[in-house]
């Protein structure tokens, strides 16, 4: 885009820091999230959920249950027994069937929290009585805790290792043979997941006057999910609406389908009567999905300034006690995105996707590159202690230069090709370490060291994706009114999605964005939508919005020159009005519309990808230790993020800065723990430590726009996971400098405990 072009767009409200149009009705209180939403003869839902871990089921008495008032109905396995295991997204990987879940255990449980019945009451406090009556006799067997054990059967014929995710290119061994140095370390990332404000839940009913079957609470992707509930529930997509309201957090793990919308679902087409079902967080802790639980076995071949030659990995991923929905795309992006930044003339991976007798894991935040970007930048340090070089220096000879991009890798993720498609890595970096104040900060930070405190500072670079295609539309209408409409397939999770799409409209068709309304989460206004993951919404569903807007605005033009005696290059669109650029005369755009006999004149957009683009940046910590408990306290944290093109400025920042957040849990606070018999030991927040205001500092933020996408013509790039990418990775890095041990940090979360055990390790 020409500069001309970009001043044009930002005199329309793009690229600037506005407030969010959501945030108005979440501020009055009158946001409308899954447990706000009521029909008359609302039933409520309870699932019963297994308490062991592995085991057959021998019975299950409903009896007791079954004859409380107001209870309407209990269900088994039998009751269900038509419904088929929950399906997955498309996927290259095959023979995978067989670890799919079924809406109730299927003869028997492979995790504390399964469902194994649900019953149906009037009110939800007789609903948890009820279900707190239902017997599960169950005989236990053995339970599966550790993904790195030889595997054992699953059912008959498929074992505990559902696949094996192998990617790679160059000749790896030959690399090894020639190598200068070889650097191996044996890391993990523990179990955690979004856990966000508000539980899952929702409601379904069937329309008394239409027979259609609908869903409010939906979230992250509406049409996807209505097919998926109707393909599963033998019905006509057309005959299933979903309706998303607010969303109290979405972070991966709320959006997806589980056992229980099934259920809820089928409940209302049975039983005839709205259904509502609302999880506490007992349930979300024991039942959501989990994510990052990774152990890597990684090695480097470098040659003698520290340049890799190769790197091999070998991981085991935690899957839990099913494959949901995602499948296994979070060990298949930690294999194919696992190179970040740096040149690697060759590669191989192993993912081992091994099932245990836990939740099953799915997808969380940056899935599979927080896990990835945190083994790749241990290695980077590990690489600069074999040498001797400073970790950035280190850092700096192994990225991709500049003269190298778009860079193509032989590799794929998410069933992409990785082409990098615009980056200036190393003039980042350098902006970064000054606008962080890098070597002052090494000079205070000896001093503090050399006056007895323990501190020190730690870096990570990473390379995120956004954009994921291949497909979204968007319609634009303008009204008779005078109200201008985006109508999307788009999800708003709290991003800014909302505000996002008005700035991109408002700019495009010359208006302010505050009058600008978006239509989203809704199946029954558009017919085909793709959602809101994968940091795909402002690009996609974006760059869509604007072709829509460009195709409004030639029509408009087109009605407004009829109507003033011009020619189309004469008439140009401001404040809602169309202009006469020689004499003056204007229309209102709602004047326009009435006058060409209309009640709306709308246009369509589509837009097409065949790739992801890749944002990057750098995360760096400063983390003070105390020595005599095993606390890290983050004194500070700098984030620097290009992101090509920001529609709005302080959204990002504010993505950023929970993003944050998150990764600061990860790195310190959150881990889900299990006993030997898969009893999980952290099912309440006493024992799932997370972080609070006091344990997350507000981070420094240094946003670029120096590497557009050549792949949009807005040059944007995705915001949703750049602040929680390389949290662990930088935070990890500060621990080591901070205590004096390169290397010291091989797991995740650096607990109290583990941080004593480093500690004491040297005393």
């Amino acid at each position: 885009m020409s500069a001309e072009g970009h001043d044009s767009l930002k005199r329309g409200q793009i690229g600037e820091r506005v407030l969010r149009l959501e945030d108005g009705p979440l501020l009055a209180g009158t946001g409308t999230f899954a447990a706000d939403w009521s029909f008359p003869g609302t039933l409520h839902m309870r699932v019963v959920r297994a308490n062991v871990a592995h085991g057959f089921i021998s019975g299950i008495d409903t009896s007791a249950a079954e004859v409380m008032d107001g209870v309407v109905a209990v269900w088994t396995p039998a009751d269900v027994a038509e419904i088929p295991l929950i399906d997955f997204r498309a996927t290259k990987y095959t023979d995978l069937e067989t670890y799919k879940q079924p809406v109730l255990a299927r003869e028997r449980v492979r995790y504390v929290g399964e469902p194994v019945a649900v019953v149906f009451a009037e009110d939800p406090h007789t609903a948890e009585d009820a279900a707190n009556l239902v017997f599960v006799d169950i005989d236990e067997l053995p339970a599966i805790t550790d993904a790195t054990a030889e595997p054992v059967e699953f059912l008959p014929g498929h074992d505990t290792e559902a696949t094996i995710i192998e990617k790679g290119y160059g000749d790896v061994d030959a690399a090894f043979g020639d190598a200068y140095g070889v650097v191996e370390l044996d890391l993990r990332i523990g179990r955690h997941s979004g856990v966000p404000l508000e539980c899952r839940g929702g409601l379904a009913r069937v329309d008394p006057e239409t027979g259609i079957l609908e869903f409010y609470g939906a979230t992250k992707r509406p049409h996807p999910n209505r097919d998926l509930i109707a393909k599963t529930l033998g019905l006509d997509p057309e005959n299933v609406n979903l309706f998303g309201g607010d969303v109290g957090g979405g972070f991966g793990i709320r959006g997806e389908l589980y056992p229980d919308d099934f259920l809820l679902c089928a409940a209302a087409l049975r039983l005839g009567r709205p259904v509502r079902w609302i999880e506490d967080r007992r349930e979300h802790l024991l039942a959501a999905n989990h994510s990052r639980q990774q152990r890597h076995l990684v090695r480097a071949a470098i040659d003698a300034d520290g340049r890799i030659l190769a790197i091999d990995n070998r991981f085991f991923h935690d899957q839990g006690g099913y494959l949901r929905t995602h499948g296994v795309r979070v060990p298949d992006m930690t294999a194919g995105l696992m190179l970040g930044p740096y040149q690697v003339p060759a590669y191989r991976v192993a993912g081992h996707v091994r099932l245990t007798n836990k939740t099953p894991a799915a997808t969380y935040r940056a899935p599979g590159r927080y896990e990835g970007t945190f083994v790749r930048e241990r290695l980077l340090d590990a690489i600069a202690a074999k040498t001797g070089i400073d970790p950035i220096e280190a850092r700096r000879r192994n990225l991709i230069p500049v003269s190298d991009i778009p860079f193509a890798r032989p590799l794929d993720a998410l069933e992409v090709d990785v082409v990098l498609d615009s980056g200036d890595y190393a003039g980042l970096l350098d902006k970064a370490l000054a606008d962080f104040g890098w070597n002052e900060l090494q000079e205070s930070l000896v001093a503090r060291r050399a006056a007895g405190e323990a501190v020190g500072a730690g870096l990570g670079f990473f390379v995120e994706k956004s954009g994921l295609g291949p497909t979204d539309k968007v319609r634009v209408e303008a009204d008779a009114q005078g109200r201008i409409s985006v109508v999307c397939g788009a999800s708003n999770l709290g991003q800014g999605v909302v505000t996002v799409l008005a700035q991109i409209c408002a700019g495009t068709l010359g208006a302010d964005y505050t009058d600008i309304d978006v239509v989203h989460g809704r199946t029954d206004v558009i017919d085909e939508g793709y959602g809101s993951h994968a940091s795909r919404t402002t690009v996609m569903t974006g760059e869509a919005t604007r072709v829509a807007t460009v195709a409004l605005r030639e029509k408009l033009v087109g009605l407004a020159a009829s109507q003033l005696q011009a020619d189309a290059a004469q008439i140009e669109i401001v404040d809602k009005a169309a202009r006469h650029i020689d004499t003056g005369a204007s229309m209102t755009l709602a004047e326009v519309v009435g006058a060409a006999g209309e009640n709306i004149v709308s246009a369509e957009g589509r837009y097409d990808t065949t790739h992801m683009n890749y944002p990057y940046g750098v995360h760096a910590a400063v983390v003070a230790v105390d020595v005599e408990t095993g606390t890290a306290k983050i004194e500070k944290f700098m984030i620097a993020y290009d992101i090509g093109c920001a529609i709005n400025p302080m959204t990002v920042d504010g993505q950023l800065q929970g993003g944050l957040a998150q990764g600061i849990g990860g790195a310190l606070f959150e881990e889900f723990t299990y006993d030997e018999a898969g009893q999980p030991l952290s099912s309440t927040f006493a024992d799932y430590m997370m972080p609070g205001a006091t344990e997350v500092p507000g981070a420094d933020i240094l946003l670029t726009e120096d590497a557009p996408s050549p792949l949009n013509p807005l040059g944007i790039k995705g915001a949703g996971e750049g602040g929680i990418n390389a949290v662990g990775a930088a935070i990890a890095s500060a621990i080591d400098d901070a205590i004096g041990r390169r290397g010291a940090v091989t797991e995740l979360p650096v607990t109290p405990r583990r941080l004593m055990g480093l500690l004491n390790h040297e005393r």
